[in-house]
């Protein structure tokens, strides 16, 4: 049986949770801490925190979401780059969109010895937000109830993660979604600058009716 790319992220990621869940010592070492990053040069940390995660359910959702949205990217990338070199470019994506969404957490809180964060948000958002690119009409459903064209509540999403992380109030890394979010949008552009005109064209056929 051939196992998508997407899957094995998500397999990789579902095991290294797993061990962190029961192994404090581990969740330490790869935990997202600006502090530690800058004083001890573990630059690891960027990659690393993105493959454990705080409990279940943020593990499932996180996963959850890159598994619908991920084979969205995973297949538009081998289309235009073929099997072996779009295999390659969807992980350089995902594992880039992780490190990229944490840099401004990083300056934000490099000086605060008690910040920590984890999870695959940031690649998650990145893969979404591409998604929504190459298919803005495309339905995405908030807990199976409100269904919104992609373009829509990528939109409501952007504010909503620019407003929560301008407060930083509720523990939610914001600007990991926020700035992964835009990483998915500028890296499918910059890697298929036609799916700009190829997303405008989709908009302008939208019919709320």
């Amino acid at each position: 049986m051939n196992l998508s790319i997407t899957v094995i992220l998500i397999l990789v990621t579902v095991i290294s949770s797993f061990l962190g869940f029961n192994n404090h010592t581990l969740t330490e070492r790869w935990m997202f801490t600006p502090y530690l990053i800058k004083r001890r040069k573990q630059w690891d940390r960027f990659i690393l925190s993105g493959f454990i995660h705080k409990d279940y359910i943020h593990l499932l959702f996180n996963m959850f979401t890159f598994y619908f949205f991920g084979r969205v990217v995973e297949q538009f990338l081998m289309y235009k780059f073929g099997a072996s070199l779009g295999g390659f470019v969807f992980v350089f994506f995902y594992i880039i969109g992780i490190v990229i969404a944490d840099i401004p957490t990083y300056h934000k809180h490099q000086d605060n010895s008690y910040y920590r964060a984890l999870g695959a948000s940031g690649g998650t958002a990145a893969t979404v937000f591409a998604s929504i690119i190459i298919l803005p009409l495309a339905d995405i459903c908030l807990f199976g109830i409100v269904c919104l064209p992609g373009f829509i509540l990528g939109a409501l999403f952007l504010i909503y993660s620019y407003t929560k992380g301008k407060q930083d109030s509720d523990g939610i890394n914001h600007d990991a979604h926020l700035f992964g979010a835009l990483f998915g949008i500028v890296f499918i552009l910059l890697v298929s600058p036609s799916s700009a005109l190829d997303f405008i064209e989709q908009i302008k056929s939208f019919r709320i009716f």
